[in-house]
């Protein structure tokens, strides 16, 4: 299989699902974000620390459960 025919398969599935590559590179960029936030910021936001740490922590291929739900 070309490199092309598995990219354009997965990003047919992807499609499918609702997400894909850019919405994956979003959720990592948002939880880096998330972790680089001071005390202050994140009281704003109503998140403690240790959530917010955590959140920041999980695997990419962890995504929140609105994706997955239909």
């Amino acid at each position: 299989m070309a490199v092309i025919d598995h990219f354009s398969t997965r990003s047919t599935a992807s499609r499918r699902h609702g997400f894909g590559l850019r919405s994956y590179l979003a959720l990592w960029r948002s939880r880096r974000a998330l972790s680089r936030l001071d005390s202050r910021a994140l009281e704003d936001i109503g998140i403690t620390s240790e959530a917010a740490q955590r959140e920041a922590r999980r695997s990419l291929w962890d995504v929140p459960e609105t994706w997955t739900n239909k």
